[in-house]
């Protein structure tokens, strides 16, 4: 662990941990060596320092005048069997923003400092209670706002990504210091570790590595959520949808075309999965500056969301025109689902022969009668929702993505250097890089600019 971290972070501190505003209940935290002491100097009520660990106790705290601040419940959790490994104190205030400042106040006149962002986290993964990537979870926990948001961060901060991690490096290790020790006995000739088993392994952890790799595109979706642009040509029922997927009337619906000149945006969740739905303004030219303004904005929007659902109106469609739409829509090399509208009007329910085309990329809605369950399991299927489903590890953290990606690189070097029989000091060298680059991800390797950037964002209190 980094020595210099340790020392700056000796001093006891304080910090609200509950959202500010008014409420029944705030939660303030104080953790450090006088954490127990200085509150049971404020505190009156049992003597705090008698008690045991993980044991709540009622009381007033006082200012230094005596004056009751609040009646209060305050928890004792006592180094190294808390959150942060140090001895800490949680007290339980009325939902006061007032009451909070006072209470903050007597701890700061007590000599306690003001608790930076992130920092009782960082304590706890400078104390080793959990690893980097756990400690980023934290974060990423508090922020989830959707079944599958929680549930990678939840896995994230029990282990089993830094699981996977660990291993990789603990077998990269084993081999590093063969090579190594190799080099002690470099006059004898002699070889610790076998190349072929070495490749073996490179490739067995590329493999890996790849997986990881790939997933963050999943991942990205389940933390951010998924940008999807409903567009089509006026009167396709794009509002109609909009609505049938919200489940409100959120958007104007009218036989007028043109009705929607600029984009509605409302987010729902599918699948345990967020959705950010933009209805926009009908594809067509036009002469109203208005709605040709509205027609402009589409386009944009559509390059830069990452799902479309493009819309035809299945009672008036024309073939040409489709196959002219779909290829616009490769072009754009966006994840797209080529959605017919309103198939109940059509007799039979099914679209001309020559649609077959396009079987592969069709669904066959009714938005106005909100018959759309097959979209929402398509949409499911091409934001790779089924890979999360089967448990698979995720990555969600660009950082992990990064050092992922460097550590390939690196793996990618040692077996070049097998290839061409490089000496074994600059195999070891390689080896060392990719060992480097995992370790970023846990927190073996780390700076002190990494952990600023790191727990600098996360919410003070926590």
């Amino acid at each position: 662990m980094n020595p210099a971290a340790l020392a700056n972070n000796q001093d006891t501190v304080i910090a609200l941990s509950t959202p500010p505003g008014k409420g029944a209940i705030h939660v303030i935290r104080v953790s450090g060596e006088d954490a127990i002491r200085v509150t049971n100097k404020v505190f009156k009520g049992k003597d705090l320092e008698a008690q045991k660990g993980h044991t709540a106790h009622f009381g007033t705290i006082r200012d230094k005048d005596g004056a009751i601040v609040d009646e209060v419940l305050v928890t004792l959790f006592k180094g190294p069997h808390s959150y942060t490994g140090e001895n800490t104190v949680e007290i339980s205030c009325h939902g006061s923003d007032y009451i909070v400042q006072r209470i903050i106040k007597v701890f700061s006149e007590e000599g306690i400092r003001y608790a930076k962002a992130g920092e009782f986290t960082k304590r706890a993964f400078l104390n080793g209670k959990f690893d980097l990537a756990q400690a980023e979870a934290v974060a990423d926990l508090i922020a989830s706002d959707s079944q599958a948001s929680h549930s990678a961060a939840m896995n994230q901060m029990r282990g089993g990504f830094s699981h996977e991690i660990k291993e990789l490096r603990e077998k990269l290790i084993h081999f590093a210091s063969m090579i190594e020790l190799e080099l002690d006995f470099s006059e004898e000739d002699v070889e610790f570790a076998d190349r072929t088993d070495l490749k073996n392994l490179i490739y067995a952890l590329q493999r890996l590595i790849r997986r990881l790799t790939e997933s963050f595109a999943l991942g990205n979706v389940i933390k951010n959520g998924v940008p999807t642009v409903i567009a089509g040509k006026p009167n396709a029922g794009k509002s109609t949808l909009l609505n049938a997927l919200l489940n409100e009337e959120k958007a104007i619906v009218s036989d007028i075309a043109g009705t929607t000149r600029d984009f509605i945006e409302d987010e729902i969740i599918i699948g345990g999965i967020s959705f950010r739905f933009i209805d926009t303004a009908g594809l067509r030219q036009t002469e109203d500056k208005v709605e040709a303004i509205g027609v402009e904005r589409s386009y944009q929007k559509m390059k830069e969301a990452s799902l479309i659902f493009y819309l035809f109106d299945s009672k008036t469609a024309n073939y040409e025109e489709v196959k002219e739409e779909v290829l616009h829509l490769e072009e754009l090399g966006t994840p797209y689902i080529l959605i017919a509208n309103k198939i109940d009007l059509i007799e039979g329910g099914k679209l001309p022969t020559e649609f077959d085309e396009f079987k592969e990329e069709l669904i066959t809605i009714s938005a106005e009668q909100k018959d759309i369950d097959a979209l929402r399991e398509r949409a499911l299927h091409l934001v790779k929702a089924d890979d999360f489903r089967t448990g698979n590890t995720v990555v969600t953290n660009a950082r992990h993505f990064e050092s992922l990606s460097e550590t390939d690189k690196a793996l990618e070097e040692v077996l070049n250097g097998l290839d061409l029989g490089i000496s074994g000091d600059l195999l070891a060298l390689d080896i060392r890089t990719a060992l480097h680059h995992l370790g970023e991800i846990t927190g073996e390797v780390t700076t002190d600019d990494l952990l600023e950037n790191i727990f600098s964002k996360f919410c003070i209190g926590k």
